[in-house]
């Protein structure tokens, strides 16, 4: 079976999804990050939350597509 994933990394959190050769669904994980305001009016984020957040939801996303296969 072939599987395509997609990644969506926004304002907020990231998402990430895997779909069959027909475009189904089989798995989605969204997972956030903070918004972090040191000054008034100023919001920042850490790139490196970023990076963790998506590994994090890929690592799940991809142990879960195995886990159907097998």
């Amino acid at each position: 079976m072939a599987v395509t994933l997609g990644i969506d990394i926004g304002t907020s959190g990231v998402q990430v999804v895997a779909v069959d050769e027909n475009g189904n669904l089989l798995h989605e994980v969204n997972r956030s990050y903070p918004l972090l305001t040191p000054r008034p009016g100023w919001t920042e984020q850490n790139p490196a939350d970023w990076l963790l957040e998506t590994l994090s939801g890929l690592k799940e996303v991809t142990a879960q597509v195995s886990d159907d296969v097998v």
